[in-house]
């Protein structure tokens, strides 16, 4: 089997959007994505649809949608993935599959999420569908109150890390009012990200509201195609590596400080592709909160366990850092519309790649590293990118 390459893309602006639907936010990205590679509808074998669901909105059925919202993709067999908070990635993966296997060899990978039809009260409950409703379903504060709690036990073995999170923040929120694509773009700095205020309040445990992603409404596509194809068209990203680990779902069989499957996906990962985390130009990692980070630059061997704090203290992820990090603003700026996070990952990184990220550009990006995960580290994705052409 050989892996296909990503030859195209597409990418709506996230935040609070008009459009009604994903029916309507896919629409934005379907056919202008073909177009990205230059390849025709009538040439796609199959689509790929990332929605999370579960309550954003009355409609299901998100494959079926696709082709409602742009009609030149009618016929065109379709699925749907939902993989939690890497239901983009599960997309991806499966239509990477799905072409290495000999199936087919054009796929359309779409992600997205309307999250702002509903209630802001009502959306941590939906989220939290994303825990192990029997034990942590009631948690106060919702999702954002389960990371809360992951934070509390982090500071009690680690000492109060707070600040350290506050320039976590404010390094996602620099990068992100660079990206034009990005929820939030404006920066803020460490005092103001590390200091509770009527505009920053507590949300959960010792969680300030900047140290939670937004809720947003965006999608994103890539085009993937077989080497056959790729080599007639103008631009190809190749996966050096893509890897795939799960964990328990429920955070009482787990040392929920750990992310112990985030760990062996990046090891995983890492040796596919024969690189140590310090070869890679950047990365961009899945920080819903900014404990996640800071615990995911443990899980990706930036740090030992219990000292990822340090890694940003020392600047090694900021733009001018030895590996940059969220250079597109992350989740913590860029949004996470559930479904479309994952794709929008590995589009920011590709854009890297091609040297066409613009303001948020890291010079001579060759190697570019994606950490998307599922609830607390329980569905854990890990792609290494890098340009063949």
């Amino acid at each position: 089997m050989t892996d296909p390459l990503i030859v195209g893309w597409a990418h709506t602006r996230f935040g609070k959007s008009e459009a009604p639907d994903t029916m309507a936010l896919m629409a934005e990205v379907a056919l202008p994505a073909l177009d990205h590679a230059g390849i025709a509808p009538d040439a796609v074998d199959g689509i790929f649809t990332g929605v999370y669901n579960n309550g954003f909105q009355r409609q299901d059925f998100q494959g079926a949608l696709v082709a409602m919202g742009s009609p030149d993709l009618a016929g065109v067999p379709f699925m749907r993935t939902e993989n939690a908070c890497a239901t983009g990635s599960a997309a991806l993966y499966a239509a990477a599959d799905f072409i290495a296997s000999g199936r087919g060899r054009v796929a359309l990978v779409i992600g997205a999420e309307k999250m702002t039809a509903i209630p802001i009260a009502d959306v941590g409950g939906v989220l939290l569908s994303a825990s192990y409703v029997a034990e942590e379903g009631d948690t106060p504060g919702g999702f954002a109150g389960v990371f809360g709690r992951i934070t509390d036990s982090y500071f009690q073995k680690n000492g109060d890390r707070s600040e350290e999170l506050a320039m976590i923040a404010a390094k996602n929120h620099e990068n992100g009012a660079r990206n034009p694509y990005a929820h939030m773009q404006k920066a803020f700095d460490v005092a103001f990200c590390n200091t509770p205020s009527d505009k920053n309040p507590l949300v959960a445990g010792p969680l300030r509201r900047t140290d939670c992603s937004l809720v947003s409404d965006g999608a994103a596509a890539i085009v993937l195609a077989a080497p056959e194809v790729a080599e007639t068209l103008s631009r190809a990203i190749r996966f050096r590596a893509r890897a795939q680990v799960g964990d328990m779902l429920a955070l009482s069989r787990r040392d929920p400080t750990e992310f112990a499957g985030a760990h062996r996906v990046w090891r995983k990962a890492l040796d596919q592709a024969g690189l140590a985390i310090t070869d890679l130009s950047l990365v961009e990692t899945h920080d819903c909160f900014t404990t996640a980070e800071m615990i995911e630059y443990e899980a990706m061997g930036l740090a030992p366990r219990g000292q990822g704090w340090r890694v940003i203290r020392e600047g090694t992820t900021r733009m001018d850092g030895a590996l940059p990090v969220n250079p597109s603003g992350g989740l913590k700026s860029r949004g996470h519309p559930i479904g479309a996070t994952g794709v929008s990952q590995h589009v920011m990184a590709a854009m890297q790649l091609m040297d066409d990220a613009g303001a948020m550009q890291v010079s001579g990006a060759t190697l570019a590293g994606v950490f998307n995960m599922g609830g607390t580290a329980v569905a854990n994705y890990c792609s290494i990118l890098e340009r063949q052409k």
